[in-house]
C-alpha cells in the first residue's frame, strides 16, 4: 500500500501541476505537451529497463515508476479539463469583467474539478495495476511477490486471494475518491440529483 500510495501521491501532483502550468499559459503548453505527448505513446512499463539502470531494483524504482504512469493520467485529464470549459462560462466571465486570477479561480479551477476527479479516479486504479506488475520484479515482498512465489509452486489459490486482495484496494480507493469528489462537486447539479 505503501508503494501505490507514494506513487500515487507524487504522480497526481506533478501531473496536476505540469497540466496546469500547460492549461493556463501558451508558454507552458508549448514547452510541456507535447514532451507529455510523446510519454503517452510510450508505456510506462516499456520504462522498466532503463529505470532500472538508473535507479536500480530499490523502491525507490517502483515508487517512479507508478508515479510516471500516475502523472501521466493526471496530466491528460487535468490539462483537457481545464481548457475545455464551456464558452458560456467564458462569454459571462468576459460580459462581467473578471480579472484574468478571477476567472481561472471562479470559473476555471471549478469547472475543471470534474475531469480533475475523473483523473484521479483512473490514476488509483493505474496505481494498483502497476503495482501487481512491479512487486514482481525482483521484490522480497508484497502481494504481487506473494502471488508470484504462488505461481513457481503452482498455488493457484495464493494467486486468487492476491487478486482478490489487489482488487478490493481499488474498489475501496476508488470509493473513497467518490465520497470526496461528491463532497467537493456538491454544487454541480446531475441527472441523478
Amino acid at each position: 500500500m505503501q508503494r501505490a500510495a507514494l506513487g500515487f501521491f507524487f504522480g497526481a501532483t506533478a501531473g496536476t501541476l505540469l497540466a496546469i502550468a500547460s492549461g493556463l499559459s501558451r508558454v507552458g503548453e508549448a514547452l510541456i505537451d507535447g514532451t507529455v505527448q510523446v510519454k503517452r505513446a510510450i508505456p510506462s512499463l516499456g520504462l522498466i529497463p532503463l529505470l532500472i539502470l538508473w535507479l536500480g531494483i530499490g523502491e525507490e524504482f517502483k515508487i517512479v515508476v507508478i508515479a510516471v504512469t500516475i502523472a501521466t493520467i493526471m496530466y491528460l485529464q487535468t490539462y483537457s479539463a481545464l481548457t475545455s470549459i464551456d464558452s458560456r462560462y467564458v462569454e459571462l466571465a468576459e460580459a462581467v469583467g473578471l480579472k484574468r486570477s478571477q476567472y481561472v479561480r471562479k470559473v476555471v479551477f471549478p469547472g475543471a474539478l470534474p475531469g480533475f476527479f475523473l483523473g484521479l479516479r483512473l490514476a488509483v486504479t493505474a496505481s494498483w495495476l502497476s503495482l501487481v506488475v512491479l512487486e514482481q520484479i525482483n521484490a522480497t515482498s508484497g502481494i504481487g511477490y506473494l502471488m508470484f512465489q504462488a505461481q513457481n509452486y503452482g498455488q493457484t489459490d495464493v494467486i486468487v486471494v492476491g487478486l482478490v486482495v489487489y482488487g478490493l484496494f481499488g474498489f475501496f480507493s476508488d470509493a473513497l475518491l467518490r465520497i470526496i469528489e461528491r463532497r467537493a462537486l456538491a454544487w454541480r447539479r446531475t441527472l441523478s440529483g
